[in-house]
């Protein structure tokens, strides 16, 4: 329950041992690769950045997720919120027939894949053209033909709302004769046949009214016969369709496969990437690295296997904001990883915050939520989601922490008599009127409530105290004695003897305690800066610690929002008196009440432990540890 001690790696190997060494590396996992910080000083001269496979793997794993994409849409196959892990040996996953089956089913669907692009274009294409052709179907007349030697035949349309009758009428005078073919919404569809002498005066009379000629290049025949054709052309192509993605539903069966190869090709890579950083004069490779000072035998054993030229050794204080962080955590304390993740990994000399939030954030999520119901769903859907689909990283840590604090909603539920509200209570009256029935309590939010909210300022109290003691220990650890002096342990004589005081014992440490404050700024100022920092650090200090301790009050503050929501719910369900509609209400109020109190008691629980917690003795900044490692989002590994 620390920070990992890190060694800084320098390795020399023989270019030939390249793939082996990445390969091996990657098998341990413990190793992170960086290019030289010192290439530009004294090895570009010698030499140059080792080439890579990484576009070709990149490729290579962007076509099989496509074919999985398409196996998911076609082959009506989901992966749900979680993806079940299959347990694979570590020679079937390196095995060349994976790889073989593999590309000849990504292949396979890219084809198809391809067909139904090219399908589609040439559907969207069809499907344009029947729809300019529909109008004209009741014409039975060539769409090609343009009249004869004396009589122009043209095709056009006018806006929806042209008068054709008026327009007739204005074409009475010239030896033209205009026909309406069908019309819709937007359009009207017209044939005009004229003398070709009178051409340009009919069409200047027709422009006035929006007329625009039709034309149809390629198209012989009337428009019925070819809107045949086109349908004829359209369900051959819907068949083609139906039959390319009825091949690619087939395929689904190997989805397994591709899912493996996917998981291979991603530690692919990872490799590759890994080779783009090692630097090379096509006889040797040269990289620096960290790894883990606790598998420094397993790497070394590795190296002098390969015959490198290798050394390792700790990281100077002046590099320590270059070191990963790498977190060492028992099973109770590294879901907390998913917080300190999002909040930010600590410095490398700092300390490791899991171990120490770890009590508070479990006890203070119980505190708000506080509901054996609920603590019973937490810990079901925890044990379920680890055992059946055994997620990693970030979601491990969610269902790990999601199970802790399932523990300690249950117990403190059990303290308040919680069990999905006053759900016993109120069904108990439901069947029996007469019933008193009701669950033991050591306190309740509704009749305690000035009580839990003094026991929630004062879990935080304590809470506060403890990162002033962490931040104290630091401090002394680093020779820094006077600031601890004079930032926490002057304080803890004042909250000491404000205790003493409030017991009647005696006001002479509360006074001592306001002497050292009034001394501080005194002592460690200069001119007048010792007169204003005595105002300074009495305001911060003071409304700092009462603005903090007042800040848990959001404890209380939750398990009574809670509780009374619960209960309202199962007071409207209870007021038809049917049991079933009791039920109903009552569940589907919990279901909502306990989806925003997961929400809301982690967004403020997270809160007391980054704001009024982390700021006493946190240093962030540290840069997460990323080992040449087989990541994979499908399959376990089983190694030989």
């Amino acid at each position: 329950m620390a920070i990992v001690k890190m060694k800084r790696l320098r390795v020399i190997a023989m270019a030939a041992c390249r793939e082996e060494l990445l390969g091996q590396l990657q098998r341990l996992g413990c190793v992170e690769i960086r290019e030289p910080e010192t290439a530009g000083e004294d090895w570009s001269g010698l030499l140059e950045r080792e080439s890579s496979r990484l576009a070709e793997t990149k490729g290579a794993l962007a076509e099989v997720n496509t074919a999985l994409a398409a196996m998911r849409r076609y082959g009506q196959v989901k992966d749900g919120l979680f993806v079940k892990r299959r347990l694979v040996t570590e020679k079937e996953f390196l095995g060349g027939g994976l790889e073989a089956q593999a590309k000849t089913v990504t292949q396979d669907v890219g084809e198809r894949l391809r067909t139904l692009s090219g399908i589609q274009t040439e559907m969207s294409r069809l499907q344009a053209r029947r729809a300019g052709l529909l109008p004209w179907q009741d014409l039975d007349l060539p769409l090609e033909a343009e009249g004869t030697e004396h009589v122009l035949s043209r095709l056009g349309t006018c806006p929806a709302g042209t008068d054709v009758g008026a327009l007739r009428l204005e074409l009475e005078a010239l030896p033209a004769e205009l026909l309406e073919i069908s019309a819709d919404k937007q359009q009207r569809y017209l044939l005009l046949l004229c003398h070709r002498a009178a051409e340009e005066p009919v069409m200047e009379v027709l422009r006035a009214h929006g007329f625009s000629a039709a034309a149809f290049p390629g198209v012989t025949g009337t428009a019925a016969a070819d809107l045949k054709q086109t349908d004829r052309q359209l369900e051959e192509l819907q068949r083609r369709r139906e039959e390319a993605e009825a091949a690619i539903a087939e395929s689904a069966r190997e989805r397994d496969t591709l899912r493996t190869y996917a998981d291979r090709l991603t530690a692919e890579t990872a490799r590759e990437s890994a080779a783009e950083r090692l630097l090379t004069d096509g006889t040797i490779v040269f990289f620096e690295g960290w790894a883990p000072a606790e598998r420094m035998a397993d790497v070394s054993a590795l190296l002098e296997r390969l015959g490198c030229a290798w050394e390792a050794a700790d990281p100077a204080p002046e590099e320590y904001p270059e070191v990963p962080v790498k977190l060492k955590n028992n099973c109770l304390t590294r879901p907390l990883n998913m917080v300190t993740e999002m909040y930010s990994l600590p410095a490398y000399d700092n300390v490791d915050p899991n171990p120490l939030m770890a009590p508070f954030f479990i006890l203070f999520y119980g505190v708000m939520m506080a509901d054996m119901g609920y603590g019973l769903l937490m810990m079901l859907a925890s044990v379920f989601v680890l055992r059946t689909y055994r997620p990693k990283g970030t979601m491990q840590h969610f269902f790990g922490l999601l199970g802790l604090c399932g523990i300690s909603t249950f117990v403190m539920g059990a303290l308040t008599g919680g069990f999905f509200g006053d759900f016993l209570t109120q069904l108990a009256q439901l069947i029996h009127p007469e019933s008193t029935f009701a669950l033991p309590a050591l306190f309740t939010p509704l009749d305690d409530t000035l009580m839990i909210l003094v026991g929630a300022m004062c879990l935080g109290f304590v809470q506060i105290l403890t990162g002033m003691v962490i931040s104290v220990v630091g401090k002394l650890k680093r020779g820094q004695f006077l600031d601890a002096f004079w930032e926490e342990i002057t304080w803890w004589v004042v909250f000491a003897g404000i205790a003493l005081a409030v017991l009647g014992v005696t006001n002479l440490v509360l006074y001592a305690g306001i002497v050292l404050v009034v001394a501080g700024p005194v002592i460690n100022g200069k001119g007048f800066g010792k007169i204003t920092g005595i105002f300074g650090s009495l305001y911060n200090h003071v409304t700092g610690y009462f603005g903090d301790i007042l800040s848990y009050s959001r404890l209380m503050a939750l398990m009574l929002s809670g509780s009374v929501i619960a209960q309202v719910f199962n007071t409207l369900g209870a007021i038809p008196g049917n049991v079933v509609v009791f039920f109903i209400v009552s569940m589907a109020g919990n279901a909502l009440n306990f989806a925003l109190n997961l929400l809301g008691c982690y967004v403020h629980d997270l809160r007391l432990q980054c704001l009024e917690f982390f700021k006493n003795f946190y240093q962030d900044g540290g840069k997460p540890f990323r080992p040449l490692a087989v990541d994979t989002k499908y399959v376990d590994i089983q190694k030989d």
